[in-house]
């Protein structure tokens, strides 16, 4: 118990002079060892590793698992010494609700097939990511954590003893010097006002005293440049090792990128695979048909063939195709309406609507019609009292 405690009293003595000591070179009031300059350059390549180290990890975890929960969740698993357990990617967890939904629709339907099919690919999608993260992980955030919680405390650990070592030596160079002016300051004042023998014994006594304050002084500061030294140089050593770190870090950034590049091409040949199944589905097929019939306006009933009745003499039919045309017709080929603008059109064939969004036309009836911005050109809006809908341009005359 005894040992403890005097152990305890020289540590807290220590301690306080070293608070002491680097105090008062904040302050500027003591002299400062400083380190040579090599070594000052590894160690602040050695600082600017550690930080770009942490930040290119915790970058690179968030990558990998954007969920900061299951981050949180992978850690104490860590930190335990326990298996992490295998979770479902989004990919795969949205292959499976697509497949399960395929079922329940009928895989003979058209949505049913399609949806059994980019399900498919959505879990090869989810196994190809599963197997990105696990190589990533393994490859490259596994080296860097090791850096960060072996090499890099090790290293932190010898630069912490360096500095107290430093301190020391310091404390003892600021101890001989004391001593040293201490020593000159009696042997150029000395007390001889009295002339006693007696004063003669004490002078001497102070002086063999002050003689030996300052040889233990410069031993003191002999064992502590010795144990400087050699914990400059095994930090040194630790620090020169930073290089190979460079080197390891290097090999696995080169992993990483291989094992994105493998993903992504994996994920590309999936789409491309899925697009070219897709097209080439029946269901698909159909579909397509149906948007390109739906979209295109139906062609115009041929007209009826004049009879001889309604037909003119050829000297009328002459002057007819001689005469101007119709001031209130226009043709068709120059029909371009303003964006806001109306016109009345004459309904040249009778027209049924296919759905609701059309208007259904009767022959020689006089509509409403107007074009809006992005609206297909094969068709117009048109309006007959409360009604409106989308009519064939081909089954109108625009009047002026």
């Amino acid at each position: 118990m005894d040992f403890n405690v005097k152990k305890l009293a020289s540590d807290a003595g220590v301690f306080f002079g070293r608070a002491v000591q680097f105090t008062e070179e904040k302050l500027g009031q003591a002299e400062k060892t400083e380190l040579d300059t090599h070594l000052e350059n590894l160690i602040t390549r050695a600082d600017n590793t550690k930080n770009w180290t942490e930040k290119i990890f915790r970058q690179t975890e968030v990558l990998l698992q954007p969920n900061p929960s299951a981050r949180i969740e992978e850690f104490f698993y860590e930190k335990l010494d326990k298996k992490v357990p295998s979770r479902v990617t989004n990919g795969e967890l949205l292959g499976q609700y697509m497949l399960e939904a395929s079922r329940d629709f009928g895989p003979e339907t058209p949505y049913g097939s399609t949806l059994s099919t980019v399900g498919e690919y959505q879990r090869r999608l989810g196994g190809a990511e599963r197997e990105f993260l696990l190589t990533s992980s393994m490859n490259f955030l596994t080296p860097l954590r090791n850096f960060l919680e072996g090499d890099w405390k090790t290293i932190t650990k010898e630069k912490r003893l360096l500095e107290n070592r430093r301190l020391d030596l310091d404390i003892c160079k600021a101890r001989v010097k004391k001593s040293k002016q201490a020593e000159a300051k009696a042997a150029t004042a000395p007390d001889f006002q009295e002339t006693r023998p007696r004063n003669y014994v004490l002078s001497a006594s102070a002086s063999a005293l002050l003689s030996e304050e300052v040889d233990k002084a410069e031993h003191e500061l002999r064992v502590a440049q010795t144990e400087f030294d050699r914990q400059a140089e095994v930090t040194r050593l630790l620090l020169e090792g930073i290089s190979s770190t460079h080197l390891n870090h290097l090999r696995c950034l080169h992993e990483f990128a291989e094992a994105q590049a493998k993903y992504y091409a994996q994920c590309h040949q999936f789409m491309l695979e899925l697009q070219k199944e897709l097209n080439g589905s029946v269901f698909t097929a159909r579909w397509t048909a149906g948007l390109t019939s739906s979209s295109s306006p139906p062609p115009p009933p041929s007209r009826p063939p004049r009879t001889s009745a309604t037909a003119a003499p050829s000297s009328s039919a002459a002057s007819a195709s001689a005469a101007p045309p119709r001031p209130d017709s226009v043709a068709i080929e120059d029909m371009i309406l303003p964006a806001t603008g109306t016109r009345k059109a004459r309904v040249l064939y009778d027209y049924d609507a296919h759905d609701s969004s059309e208007l259904s036309l009767l022959a020689d009836e006089v509509i409403t019609v107007y074009t809006v911005p992005g609206m297909d050109p094969d068709w117009l809006v048109g309006e007959k009292g409360n009604q409106k809908g989308k009519v064939p341009v081909t089954y109108l005359e625009l009047l002026s």
